[in-house]
């Protein structure tokens, strides 16, 4: 039997919440709707963070509402606080992620709250989800390096997922924010991780700063993962760790990971069009 490998597609989200120009919801929804005849299984759409702190996410509702929705995909928002997760909730998102930190310095950055603060706050959310009926998805950022406390220790990794496991989510994925990591560390990472949650369970989130993602994309499969996040047409990067590049892009890892053997499900062809018009988005 064949193996399978899900993309999970975050461009819409994690690929545009970086662009600096300002992107029109009519193009966030043209994106959205030709990336849902591509057959994926989930799609990372909008983000209920503050406008102030990520304008390029302003109109999520306005996205979610747009959006001509085909059954059988999941569409997912990324929740920061009870406000965000109300904001989804109320815009019918199919799911909704939490984003916590492996490194102290990133998470007081990125969340303004120390990592024991940030799952203090995300307690409520996933208890208004799991109420509510919504999955819920867990983001561990930095799990390789952060850009202001330096290399990351496995273990620190481990103990996010752990509480990212606690508070119910039914999957962790694990980001090389900075897109720094190298096989070798991602192996070490691995190990730690894989003693709190089954590799079913997690997923990969590179970024190809380096040029390393599909190398780690690699050793994560040898550890058993196969679910890994990407955006098409390579967007991305994050607001809060300078000197990031782009999420893997989508087109590079499904055609690398078939030339492995695996099915994707996935139309490349669609793909092509889909990371054609993501690029030009760039230079609206």
């Amino acid at each position: 039997m064949v193996d399978h490998v899900e993309i999970f597609e975050v461009g819409p989200r994690d690929g545009l919440q970086n662009e600096p120009k300002p992107i029109t919801t009519e193009a966030k929804i043209a994106l959205v709707d030709l990336l849902s005849q591509a057959g994926f299984g989930r799609i990372e759409v909008a983000s209920f963070v503050s406008p102030k702190w990520v304008p390029q996410m302003a109109g999520s509702a306005e996205v979610l509402a747009g959006i001509t929705r085909v059954p059988g995909i999941s569409y997912a928002a990324l929740t920061p606080n009870m406000k965000g997760f109300e904001g989804a909730l109320a815009a019918k998102a199919d799911e909704i992620a939490i984003f916590g930190s492996a490194s102290e310095g990133f998470s007081k950055s990125n969340l303004n709250a120390t990592r024991a603060e940030a799952l203090a706050r995300f307690a409520p959310v996933a208890e208004a989800a799991k109420a509510a009926g919504i999955p819920v998805r867990g983001y561990v950022s930095c799990v390789t390096d952060c850009p202001f406390d330096g290399a990351v220790a496995p273990e620190d990794v481990s103990k996010a997922v752990a509480s990212m496991r606690d508070l119910g989510c039914y999957e962790v994925s694990l980001g090389d924010t900075l897109g720094r990591g190298t096989p070798e560390r991602v192996d070490a990472m691995l190990t730690a991780v894989l003693r709190e949650l089954d590799a079913s369970k997690l997923a990969g989130h590179f970024h190809d700063t380096a040029g390393r993602a599909l190398d780690n994309i690699d050793v994560s499969l040898a550890r058993g993962l196969r679910v890994f996040d990407a955006a098409v047409g390579g967007l991305g990067g994050c607001p809060y760790a300078p000197g990031a590049a782009g999420n893997v892009a989508t087109e590079r890892v499904a055609r690398h990971v078939a030339a492995l053997g695996y099915q994707t499900g996935l139309d490349l062809s669609v793909i092509d069009k889909a990371a054609e018009l993501a690029r030009g988005m760039r230079h609206v």
